[in-house]
């Protein structure tokens, strides 16, 4: 194997390591997000947890977070609460920054 090679696996494995983080951060942005909104509903901690892990869920309907977004503003306007779309959005920044610091320290 050339040092070219070696160099190319290097970057790969980088690569590859830098989205496993972040699909962890996005994973772990999401159970937050789903915590806070279920607080902010007065849901139990058993029932908060549940909640968490359909927000986990919905994230997989497509690419990027507006499934995230639209599963939040639905149960959130389900639920009587008056949270804007900036509020909900800045909220989510603010979660994905704390999930990345939590991924990232856990190596």
């Amino acid at each position: 194997m050339t040092t070219f090679d070696k160099r190319g696996e290097g970057f790969e494995s980088k690569f590859a390591h830098k989205e496993n983080l972040e699909f962890k951060a996005a994973a772990r942005c999401n159970k937050l997000l789903g915590l806070w909104l279920a607080g902010l509903m007065n849901k139990s901690e058993k029932e908060a947890e549940a909640y968490a892990k359909q927000v986990i869920i919905s994230d997989f309907e497509e690419s990027g977070s507006e499934d995230v977004f639209r599963k939040l503003r639905e149960d959130a306007d389900a639920a009587g609460l008056d949270l804007s779309d900036h509020q909900i959005r800045r909220k989510m920044e603010e979660l994905m920054e704390v999930a990345r610091e939590q991924v990232s320290k856990e190596g």
